[in-house]
């Protein structure tokens, strides 16, 4: 029984770190495609895209993703999905690079998000803590921040907007600890999902230390 119980511990093991290494791997491969979309949409200096297109285009790809993660199928729209989200970052960008010390802010954000992202996955990495217990908050927070997002964007709240930012900086952050440790400890078996989740999670962690960085610096 000792024999069973150590072949099967042995093989759980094995599956998490073949988990974790497909999920690292494509999520490396994912963030260049996104920014390489992102660079496309500067260089040819595209417009904004409206919030409807965005949200019919981001749940669309998101959903299709979910439906065939399972298959080959799942690669093509994880990569259309987190390459359409690079071309609704280029403008965005352009904003930013466009108001005096831009290029600073956009650096720091993105030096700021990278630290985080490494910090928290490597704490959990290296704790093994599981912080399962964390879903339910961060889905009703999300919700939350995200229909109080929307809110700020059509009444135009800017205080409203920059707190929505800051929420989503600690549900991110919060998001990362948690997809980390549910694939260190076997609740998330698709490296696929695991990719689009962290993927979600630097993206909007990049865009909301962005607005905090510009307002705080006056240029917002």
């Amino acid at each position: 029984m000792q024999t069973i119980s150590t072949t099967r511990s042995e093989s759980q093991i094995l599956a998490t770190n073949k988990v974790l290494r497909n999920t690292y791997t494509l999520l490396s491969m994912t963030l260049l495609f996104s920014a390489l979309c992102a660079g496309i949409a500067m260089n040819m200096n595209l417009p904004f895209f409206s919030p409807v297109l965005t949200l019919v285009g981001y749940f669309g790809l998101l959903f299709l993703t979910t439906k065939f993660r399972n298959s080959s199928m799942g690669l093509v729209f994880v990569f259309m999905l987190t390459g359409f989200m690079g071309l609704t970052l280029g403008p965005i960008m352009n904003m930013y690079l466009a108001t005096a010390n831009g290029s600073q802010l956009v650096m720091t954000a993105l030096g700021g998000t990278g630290v985080i992202f490494l910090g928290l996955s490597g704490y959990v990495l290296t704790s093994r803590k599981d912080f399962s217990f964390m879903g339910g908050f961060l889905m009703t927070g999300i919700l939350v921040a995200f229909l109080a997002g929307i809110g700020a964007l059509v009444f135009n709240m800017p205080a409203l907007s920059l707190a929505v930012s800051g929420m989503f900086v600690l549900l991110m952050s919060g998001l990362i600890l948690y997809q980390t440790s549910e694939i260190i400890h076997g609740g998330e078996t698709n490296y696929i999902m695991a990719t689009v989740t962290l993927y979600i999670s630097i993206y909007n962690l990049f865009l909301s230390l962005l607005h905090l960085l510009s307002a705080f610096s006056g240029r917002d």
